[in-house]
């Protein structure tokens, strides 16, 4: 028994009707407009099952199940359109300001006993100038590859 039953109304049909006749959009807008086409449960339209759904548009059970619930609970635009994300994927170590001053902290004298800055060396020295709060050597590594 499905949860969230996709009724279309004749405006919603047609635009996506006209949206897929176009192909103007992303790959991934058309197949969600394709699968709202064959799930609508209206008067009028297929009601086809989500696994003959999954076959015709070759995508998977789960994604026809998310883009139902999204169409139940947010509406047409908001099951044709990627979900935002809520964050960014993750946080820069180092900014602008923090790279120029471990470039300029690596092109310094080395510590007292030591030929050369090792990775460790200048992530502990960044955390102890208080830059940042932590930092590891591969990040260090990076960026210094990156301003090289």
């Amino acid at each position: 028994m499905k949860k969230y039953i996709v009724t279309l109304t004749a405006d919603e049909r047609q635009a996506l009707l006209d949206l897929i006749s176009a192909g103007k959009a992303s790959a991934l807008k058309l197949a969600h407009a394709r699968i709202l086409l064959k799930a609508d449960a209206a008067e009028g339209g297929p009601a086809w099952p989500d696994d003959r759904i999954a076959e015709a548009v070759e995508v998977s059970v789960a994604t026809i199940e998310r883009v139902r619930q999204r169409f139940v609970e947010q509406g047409l635009e908001a099951a044709l359109v990627r979900k935002t994300q809520a964050r960014p994927s993750r946080q820069r170590a180092l900014d602008g300001r923090a790279e120029a001053k471990l470039i300029a902290l690596a092109c310094s004298e080395p510590p007292d006993g030591r030929k050369a800055w090792t990775m460790r060396l200048l992530a502990d020295k960044l955390v102890e100038l208080e830059i940042v709060p932590s930092i590891s050597d591969e990040t260090v590594r990076r960026s210094l590859k990156k301003a090289n």
